[in-house]
């Protein structure tokens, strides 16, 4: 039987399960589930049996069959003990026939199917009467594997593999005890009569059991309402106290401990009168009696002994005291009760214990779920958390879990879970008990955390763990960091000395923490929140100390936050945009902004543009396809927004247009362009600067939204405002109007100017293209000209003739008398390309080869001969005409 919940909705602690496997009773749940009754018609198996006995011819076959569908039919919820030799004498007649007839594989298969699942009995001495011959049963499924049918041997093996994990059957008991039993309230009328005189020693025994069954059977919040009464509540108290004083048995032991978890359950419920029945006192004495001395009469000569039941005792208290702690009004008696003095028992490093004391994984476990308890308990108490010194107490606690004492962890436990061969289980719930009394925001209690030096050793803590945890990131150590950096958040919010005790330290421990993988944000063991207490630790801890600031600025942290914010995650944009607001108050963080580049070189302004946009899709803004305001009289408005309409509300009531503010992010999208300035923003492109008209407009928008609501409201409820209001009114709102329509406007004339542009700059690449082409076909056409001139000797004569009578052309025509005229051309050259004024020609020396120009007119005329053979030439360097038009010649 499974065990009910635990506290809080929470699963029923490790302890409670197979309770039922403790149980000195002989009848188990294998058999019929608890809480239910047989209620079969009646039927006769043994004619079933003889028919199938007697009947051998083929003609049968078709009746034989629907004969014991219709038993399958019948136990199809499962085999009752007592009929189980009948079912397996139909069994293994059904097996025989298979080698002759094969139409009975299929019914013999179904009633293995039912051999599979949990026996169901009559009564509760049906088990032990049954077991030998179940057994003997059950022994006789391995000589059914002889059937030569691979079916049946597979749903053979099917079926003993059920036995170990079992599967309740799909359809249910038609009658069902449990619902009838909540109908007459049952449970408040056993429950009342707990301690009726019973000779018999039986009435206590199955009255809980009743109990248990219709809390794991029904609803356990109606079952809670009928046990919630004084009546009742007064029998389960002397029940208890009487089973805990003079039980001295297992058994009573194994009782007591399920009336307390019983009692938890009421305890939940806020309507029972836990306190006005006593039970409530009664309880917190038990739970703290060990550790706090009383005179009580009820304790004075209670001794717990160190056995499993009354170590099960002593969780169950301290899991009544985490319950009872929901309840206001058990408060007063918390404190009375030394509650948080008795819990801070445990909190102290784990020591050498004595033979006769608990075992090293049981104190372990008593101690994890004690803190575990102060957690709910310490915020109530205040003062009495002050009075035992629970600051200091802590933090010499977490000292230890840091230290190098050769403690480990056994981590058997629920609250030990990740805490074997460590301390890390105690450090998680001493975070969990300092956090939420630090979020009391208690000045006196934050004030003496501090004075201890908790910032700096928090900062440690969060240094050892990261060095630990390096390798492997689990879902315990990314709590612990959380926890600490939530603390220090809470802590440093509203100091400017314990922002400096951060300092530059907590800087450097926060910065690994912003560059983590995206993707383990969806991890599921905690990457998410650990980014928000790590944003929400930047922005209490470090703005507002520009020691810190600067130094985060200087260690690129701006660079982080826009790559956190360019992720568009809309849970975390929130967050970032209000951090960069206060961010911007500092003077040198506009130009890291600036500077940022993302994906694709997208800038800052760029990222925020789209944002913005996106925001105004997902609100139904009205834009055309390039951005433009549509309804210039609604500029802001969403769809949403604009279906919700106009509803009067009272004047200290937002109206949905404040509501909307903060809701959203363009508020903060357009504080951070502010900041920036609207003018020199880098990176944008003509539809970011049509949006960026908007933005820029977004005050005065908001300001016309606000009015136009405020008439709406009058009108909608039928007032009047006097003529000079009304006509006042009808300015503002035609003014509000007209800066729409003036920012359409400009962004009509933007698009148009970015139209424009671009068309000037595709004519400029056009006319590029032309004169690249042009140029082309000159070159071929000179390349053309030069192979004619080269290859054709007729064509080289022409252009010859066709370039002396340029150069003559060239020539001025007026000419002086008596002037001299010298000849620019060298006879005997066949070159069609102009010559240079000066040559220069590495050479063999003139006396050797009679001069450069031996074989031209020129020499003919002037060369005189001298002795020798003329030598060819070595080298002759002619320079580019277009560079130096010249030849040089030595």
């Amino acid at each position: 039987m499974s065990s009910p919940p635990g506290p809080g909705g929470a699963p029923a602690p490790a302890h409670l399960a197979g309770r039922e496997k403790r149980r000195p009773q002989p009848a188990t749940d294998n058999a019929l589930r608890t809480g239910q009754c047989i209620q079969l018609k009646s039927v006769d198996l043994n004619r079933v049996i003889k028919l199938l006995e007697d009947s051998n011819s083929n003609n049968e076959e078709d009746g034989q069959l629907e004969t014991v569908k219709k038993v399958v039919k019948q136990y199809e919820t499962g085999l009752p003990l007592k009929d189980l030799a009948q079912i397996f004498k139909i069994l293994n007649l059904c097996a025989e026939k298979i080698q002759d007839q094969e139409a009975f594989i299929e019914p013999t298969c179904e009633i293995l199917k039912l051999c599979g699942l949990p026996f169901l009995k009559k009564k509760l001495s049906d088990e032990v009467n049954y077991t030998p011959i179940t057994l003997e049963l059950i022994a006789q499924l391995g000589y059914l594997m002889r059937v030569p049918s691979s079916q049946v041997r597979i749903q053979i093996c099917k079926c003993i593999i059920s036995f170990y994990h079992t599967e309740p059957p799909n359809k249910q008991l038609a009658g069902v005890n449990c619902k009838l039993m909540m109908k007459a309230h049952a449970a408040s009328r056993i429950c009342s009569h707990l301690n009726d005189a019973d000779p018999s020693g039986q009435l206590l025994f199955r009255s809980s059991e009743i109990l248990w069954n219709l809390l794991a059977n029904m609803s356990k919040e109606e079952i809670v309402n009928q046990l919630s009464n004084l009546e009742c509540i007064y029998a389960l108290k002397e029940v208890f106290v009487n089973l805990l004083m003079h039980g001295f048995r297992h058994y009573d032991r194994q009782l007591r401990n399920d009336l307390l978890v019983i009692a938890t359950l009421i305890a939940e419920n806020p309507e029972a009168p836990m306190i006005e029945s006593g039970f409530t006192k009664q309880l917190i004495l038990l739970a703290t009696f060990n550790e706090v001395k009383s005179h009580n009469p009820l304790v004075r000569g209670l001794k717990l002994t160190y056995s499993y039941e009354d170590f099960e005792l002593k969780k169950l208290l301290f899991n009544m005291v985490a319950v009872l702690a929901k309840d206001l009004c058990a408060v007063q008696l918390l404190n009375e009760g030394k509650v948080v003095l008795a819990l801070f028992h445990y909190v102290k490093p784990n020591e050498k214990l004595g033979v006769r004391d608990w075992s090293a994984a049981q104190y372990e476990e008593l101690q994890l779920h004690a803190i575990a308890t102060l957690a709910s308990v310490a915020p109530l108490l205040v003062d009495d958390y002050m009075t035992c010194q629970g600051n200091t107490r802590l933090l010499m606690f977490l000292e230890w879990c840091v230290g190098q004492d050769p403690f480990f962890g056994q981590g058997n436990c629920f609250h030990g879970a990740g805490g074997r061969g460590n301390k890390l289980a105690q450090m998680r719930y001493s975070l969990r008990v300092l956090r939420p009394v630090v979020s009391l925001c208690d000045e006196a209690v934050n004030l003496d955390l501090c004075d201890q030096g908790a910032i700096n050793q928090l900062l440690d803590i969060l240094k050892h763990i990261a060095n630990k945890s390096k390798e492997k990131e689990d879902a315990i150590v990314l709590e612990i960091q959380t926890d600490i950096l939530l603390i220090l958040s809470t802590l440093c919010e509203n100091d400017l000395h314990r922002k400096e005790l951060f300092g530059c330290e907590g800087v450097d421990i926060l910065m690994p923490f912003m560059k983590m993988d995206p993707n383990k944000l969806y991890s599921g063991l905690g990457h998410n929140r650990l980014l928000f207490s790590t944003l929400d630790s930047l922005w209490c801890c470090v703005m507002g100390c520009y020691i810190t600031e600067d130094y985060f600025l200087r260690k690129e942290g701006i660079f982080l936050l826009l790559d956190l914010l360019a992720l568009k995650q809309k849970n975390i944009c929130n967050l970032i945009l209000g951090i960069l607001i206060e961010f911007c108050d500092n003077s040198k963080t506009a130009s890291h902004i600036n500077t940022w580049r993302g994906k694709k070189d997208q800038t800052a302004a760029s990222l925020l543009i789209h944002l913005w946009k996106q925001e105004e899709l997902e609100l139904g803004v009205k834009r055309d396809q390039h951005g433009r305001i549509v309804d210039a009289k609604k500029p802001l408005v969403g769809s949403f927004q604009e279906q919700q309409g106009v509803i009067p509300m009272s004047a200290n009531c937002p109206s949905i247009a404040i509501m909307e503010v903060s809701e959203n992010m363009r508020a903060k999208i357009y504080s951070v362009l502010c900041k920036l300035g609207f003018e020199n923003l880098p990176g944008l492109s003509a539809k970011d600067f049509v949006t960026l008209a908007v933005i820029r407009r977004y005050l005065d928008f908001k300001v016309g939204e606000v009015w136009s609501e405020i008439c709406a409201e009058l009108k909608e409820e039928t007032f009047r405002p006097v003529t000079p209001d009304e006509e006042a009114l009808k300015v503002i709102s035609e003014a509000s109007e007209n800066v729409g329509k003036m920012v359409a406007t400009l962004q009509t004339e933007m698009l148009e100017s970015q139209q424009h542009q671009e068309l000037q700059e595709e004519k400029k690449v056009y006319s590029k293209i032309q004169a690249i082409h042009k140029q082309r076909e000159m070159v071929n056409k000179s390349w053309e000209d030069f192979l004619t001139r080269t290859s054709n000797y007729e064509a080289l004569k022409k252009a010859k003739r066709l370039q002396e009578k340029s150069i003559e052309a060239s020539r001025s025509k007026s000419r002086r008398q008596n002037a001299t005229l010298h000849s620019t051309e060298i006879k005997g050259l066949n070159t069609t390309i102009a010559s240079g004024r000066l040559v220069t020609v590495e050479s063999t020396p003139s006396e050797l080869t009679g001069g450069p120009l031996a074989d031209t007119d020129l020499a003919l005329r002037k060369l005189s001969v001298r002795g020798g053979a003329l030598k060819k030439i070595k080298g002759v360097k002619v320079l580019d005409p277009l560079k130096k038009d010249s030849v040089s010649v030595k």
